[in-house]
């Protein structure tokens, strides 16, 4: 007598594939619709990119006092923790981002899997002398304008202030004029070769904001590091490069 016997086949649990998370924090006086080229760049392919306003900037409230870099790094941690609980993240960060997001991937307090840094602040330099003329300049020229009434010397003042690129204090709240001075105070150098998540940085040869030797001593410190310059590009390489970092992105994922 022949018996059939039938066996079930058991194939091993495979966890349902979830997209690559990617975070991606602003600048100074920036919101999340700094992102909107990144994101369209970025459409209909397997990366959700999530873009909160960092606080005191877009829809979020400003910090109850002063803040430091790692005042933000741990606003971020709990924020990504909310809103995406236990996944792998990418991290970029463009600017005063860039810094929060080099505090965080030192920091070791959440699952990341890749670093992209565009023009990120974190190198600390003296005073530069057009930052300092500025100032001077501000004073001397709300001096010259006061016989002509007070709203010619604020209008003076202010527009002495925005060329010499000082705008971004003079708009600020003291909460916030405060955070810039921590936050602009600090020296990440000393922590850079502490990153061990691959990083690919993303720079414009003609940012004036954040120098290009800072990119350097970034790709420098960071080890296995990947640099990448944009001829003519200036400190809005994220936005005007958004379809070219868009595409490493989307290689660096696929190889994650």
């Amino acid at each position: 007598m022949n018996i059939e016997v039938h066996r079930k086949t058991v194939f091993p649990y495979t966890p349902p594939m979830t997209k690559p998370i990617l975070v991606c924090l602003h600048g100074w006086g920036g919101s999340k619709e700094s992102f909107t080229e990144l994101q369209q760049a970025l459409a209909g392919h397997d990366v959700e990119i999530l873009t909160p306003d960092l606080p005191g900037f877009g829809n979020e409230p400003e910090p109850p006092s002063a803040w430091s870099v790692d005042d933000y790094a741990r606003w971020v941690e709990t924020w990504i923790e909310k809103h995406a609980p236990g996944s792998p993240i990418q991290l970029l960060g463009h600017s005063h981002g860039g810094r929060i997001a080099i505090k965080i991937a030192t920091r070791g307090k959440l699952p990341l899997t890749h670093l992209y840094l565009c023009a990120a602040a974190g190198i600390r330099h003296p005073r530069r002398f057009r930052r300092t003329l500025g100032y001077v300049l501000a004073k001397i020229g709300r001096f010259l304008l006061s016989p002509f009434g007070n709203a010619s010397a604020s209008r003076g003042k202010k527009f002495l202030y925005k060329i010499f690129r000082v705008h971004d204090f003079e708009i600020a709240s003291p909460v916030l004029r405060e955070t810039m001075i921590n936050v602009t105070g600090e020296d990440l150098r000393p922590i850079l070769h502490t990153i061990t998540v691959p990083t690919d940085i993303f720079w414009g040869t003609e940012d004036s904001m954040t120098p290009v030797a800072d990119a350097t001593i970034m790709h420098e410190a960071i080890v296995g590091s990947t640099l990448h310059f944009y001829p003519g590009v200036r400190h809005r390489v994220h936005r005007d490069r958004a379809k070219e970092i868009a595409d490493i992105i989307i290689e660096r994922s696929r190889i994650a």
